[in-house]
């Protein structure tokens, strides 16, 4: 089972997504955790250059970055699902499509170049305003962190996307102990699902 968390950035994903693993662990599965981007990878390396401000890419390439750097790892993730392994993603495909339709790029062109990569079982949104994003982050911020106005359509998009299946939308503005219990209630009942 793929298992994506996506949102603004602040919205919690890293710590829900580190809950939840921690949980489905001592429960005795197998999980593997990924963020992305990966900034260790040589295409993630890049990354991290353009969004200090060191290389300048425009919308189409960056996402093209993002998208080969979850290309990187996609043997490793086919590997584990054959396993039998959850696999648990700060940030997947979704953030491609909300960032660059954001951005002025075609969503359909987003999701295509997106297909060959495993497909997420359940994407969970942590829905916050890009407000709440820029207060819980108050300094470091990157260059998308800083845009308002390309958070609320980053959000936007989110929300379109989360009207579709296999897409769990969660208020990230709530304490994060509920938060968590929400998504480990959506969890278990995927998995008793999958169990019978």
């Amino acid at each position: 089972m793929l298992i994506a968390f996506e949102g603004l950035d602040q919205s919690g994903k890293e710590t829900q997504a580190r809950t939840l693993a921690e949980h489905l662990r001592a429960s005795g599965r197998r999980v593997e955790a990924l963020s992305f981007p990966d900034y260790e990878t040589p295409i993630g390396r890049e990354i991290g250059e353009a969004l200090a401000g060191h290389r300048e890419f425009p919308p189409d390439v960056m996402q093209l970055l993002y998208i080969a750097n979850r290309y990187e790892w996609k043997p490793r993730i086919v590997e584990w699902l054959a396993a039998g392994a959850v696999v648990v993603c700060d940030r997947y495909l979704a953030s491609s499509i909300a960032y660059g339709e954001a951005q002025g790029l075609d969503p359909r062109w987003l999701r295509d170049i997106q297909k060959f990569l495993p497909q997420p079982d359940l994407t969970i949104l942590l829905d916050i305003a890009p407000e709440t994003a820029v207060q819980r982050k108050a300094t470091n911020r990157d260059r998308y962190e800083r845009d308002l106005a390309l958070l609320s359509r980053v959000r936007e998009s989110y929300h379109r996307q989360a009207a579709q299946d296999g897409w769990l939308r969660l208020d990230g503005e709530r304490p994060r102990e509920m938060v968590s219990g929400d998504v480990r209630n959506a969890i278990e009942r995927r998995l008793s699902i999958t169990n019978h």
